[in-house]
């Protein structure tokens, strides 16, 4: 738990469990800690993702927010036991669609520059939070991709709009075979900012942050919701229709068929059903 100082007031981001928090003067530096499953961010993670960027909106003791993941993964998105619980109780996914679409919303409204430290492989939900940060820096291994397709779903929770904006004519081929691209890639398509070796990604990043936090404040927020309303349009336009897709496809035998054989350690068989 982060302590307020009497001097600076500070957000305190109480009852978080997989969020973990360190401040660097201006800098709040913000870990998604879970890496026994590869820092997923399924079920009780994007409500944290959701809550934590609306919170944040009004910590005035936070210049820049610093964005990464606990171990050698950034994010891998969904959680295949999440998908399970969810096709045994489809009632769940309701919530788990709203909260996706929140963290879109919030990541967007939220003020202060939001830099991601891509520290390894960022995947679906993970993806899109990385990628919708204002600044991505990734190690020069490390992956993104939006394997939504491979389980048999829409890439619905935000994949469908930050991919095309970022990746051009490369989104829809991504998009609809689940291949991963590699940070270098990205970076040569100006997709994300810099790939840089992974020895040196917490000292860039680091720097870069403390650049921002010292930076006049209003200046840089507000051009950076300024760039921002072309986004909310986009988000506005393929949110809705992307969640509606994704519950559909819920409830397809072939999204069923991939998470079985996920569970099961084997190829799934589509049928197209």
């Amino acid at each position: 738990m982060i302590k307020p100082n009497a001097m600076n007031p500070a957000a305190t981001f109480e009852g978080y469990q997989l969020l973990k928090f360190r401040r660097d003067g201006g800098v709040l530096n913000v870990t998604i800690d879970n890496p026994e499953r590869r820092n997923a961010l399924s079920g009780p993670g994007e409500l944290e993702i959701a809550r934590f960027f609306y919170e944040v909106t009004t910590d005035d003791a936070t210049r820049a927010i610093v964005l990464t993941g606990a171990g050698t993964a950034f994010s891998a998105g969904g959680d295949v036991e999440q998908m399970r619980y969810i096709n045994e109780n489809p009632r769940v996914f309701y919530a788990a669609m709203i909260n996706a679409k929140r963290v879109v919303g919030n990541m967007l409204d939220c003020p202060k520059p939001i830099i991601a430290k891509v520290n390894g492989p960022a995947a679906g939900l993970g993806a899109t939070v990385a990628l919708m940060c204002d600044v991505v820096f990734a190690a020069d291994h490390a992956k993104f991709s939006d394997p939504h397709v491979k389980m048999g779903f829409t890439a619905g929770d935000g994949g469908a709009m930050i991919w095309p904006y970022l990746f051009g004519g490369q989104a829809k081929h991504y998009l609809m075979t689940g291949d991963p691209i590699l940070a270098t890639d990205a970076e040569r398509l100006g997709a994300i900012f810099k790939a840089v070796p992974a020895a040196d990604l917490d000292a860039v990043v680091d720097a870069y942050a403390k650049r921002l936090a010292t930076g006049p404040r209003r200046a840089i927020e507000t051009s950076k919701l300024t760039a921002n309303i072309v986004l909310k349009q986009l988000a506005a336009i393929t949110g809705d229709a992307g969640i509606c897709f994704e519950a559909l496809t819920n409830y397809s035998v072939d999204h069923h068929e991939a998470t079985q054989a996920f569970i099961e350690k084997r190829p799934p068989n589509f049928t197209g059903e």
